[in-house]
């Protein structure tokens, strides 16, 4: 009964941690952030956390673990639920707006890792986010390869996408007045998710249910259907 309570007190500790690390890492940038810091906020003590993580890179991989990998089993899931491929693009779409509005830390700690990027330093965020980014490249090849899309480099259409997802919930806040609007309410993130579908379906040449890519011809696959 005593190491269960004992487990079960550590795995809160821990999530803690994580927690705590989550919003300081996306505030602070990797550099700046201490695990003293951390440590204080989650009111234990440097050396209580260092039990858990032997240091802030380990510490930072398990942040970067934790939110990542929520998105890629956010976007397997309704990949593979989706009827055809220009579906399975919508619902992407969709399911990286909504966990993005849903985690604010995820586009803050993407933003910190493209001002303290390196050449030639390899990135720790850009490594756990290959898999999806492999995912969304399997896809659009995919719906190329079936003439359903037009050949867009999938790197070309990630960026577009991932950035103006990025300056609408980091950027517009910052314009106060000029633009008072709340871009993580339930409205607004209906309405990016409308107008990312509409410039995604443009970027593949896909522009109805019933269409295929502009400039090819029809195909019969049940996946165009």
């Amino acid at each position: 009964m005593r190491t269960t309570i004992a487990h079960q007190r550590s795995g809160r500790t821990r999530a803690q941690i994580l927690e705590s690390a989550e919003t300081i890492f996306a505030a602070k940038g990797y550099a700046a952030t201490r695990l003293e810091d951390i440590a204080a906020d989650v009111g234990i003590r440097r050396a209580s956390l260092v039990y858990y993580f032997r240091d802030k890179q380990e510490l930072y991989d398990a942040v970067l673990t934790e939110v990542i990998g929520g998105l890629m089993t956010r976007i397997q899931h309704v990949i593979t639920a989706a009827r055809g491929l220009p579906d399975a693009i919508d619902a992407a779409l969709d399911a990286w707006v909504d966990y993005a509005g849903e985690r604010p830390a995820l586009a803050r700690l993407l933003l910190r890792e493209i001002a303290d990027a390196q050449p030639g330093k390899p990135s720790l965020f850009v490594q756990h986010a290959m898999p999806v980014l492999g995912l969304m490249d399997q896809s659009i090849r995919e719906g190329q390869r079936l003439e359903l899309f037009l050949p867009i480099d999938p790197i070309h259409f990630a960026s577009t996408i991932t950035g103006a997802t990025v300056f609408f919930l980091v950027g517009t806040p910052l314009l106060g007045d000029a633009w008072p609007l709340d871009p993580r309410s339930t409205d607004q993130l209906a309405h990016l998710k409308e107008e990312l579908r509409r410039v995604g379906r443009r970027l593949l040449g896909f522009v109805g249910p019933k269409t295929r890519a502009r400039g090819k011809k029809r195909n019969s696959s049940p996946d165009a259907a």
